[in-house]
């Protein structure tokens, strides 16, 4: 039998800045489906629902949003989230509606590129 996840000391997540973390927190939180865990002015993190993965979001009030699709001399996208869906165009418009933006450069027909509102690009696929 496993541990219970709570008492685990092996968790590991990924942090992403903005200027807004209340904004970002709960759009992926509604994009995902998953729970606030903790939320305040200057960090949130959201409960993946299983395992001992966080996604974490955290203040800085001088984030730059990246460019997309990167160019040379702006600012770069330093990683970007994936996240199968069954139906891809379900889900891009489901996402605009939360608030990402869809931009005109999209490399595969499978994937769908996104940016998020604080402009870090995520990816949806089938």
């Amino acid at each position: 039998m496993s541990p219970d996840r709570w008492q685990r000391h092996d968790w590991w997540g990924v942090v992403l800045d903005t200027p807004n973390v209340a904004e970002l927190a709960r759009f992926y939180s509604e994009l995902r489906g998953w729970a606030i865990y903790k939320m305040d002015e200057d960090d949130a993190a959201l409960d993946c629902g299983e395992g001992v993965a966080y996604l974490a979001i955290a203040r800085n009030p001088d984030h730059v949003r990246p460019t997309w699709p990167c160019a040379p001399g702006s600012q770069q996208m330093q990683l970007h989230l994936d996240f199968e869906v069954e139906d891809l165009a379900a889900e891009t418009e489901r996402a605009i509606s939360l608030g990402a933006t869809l931009p005109d450069h999209q490399p595969q027909d499978n994937v769908r590129v996104l940016l998020d509102p604080a402009g870090h690009p995520f990816c949806l696929y089938t």
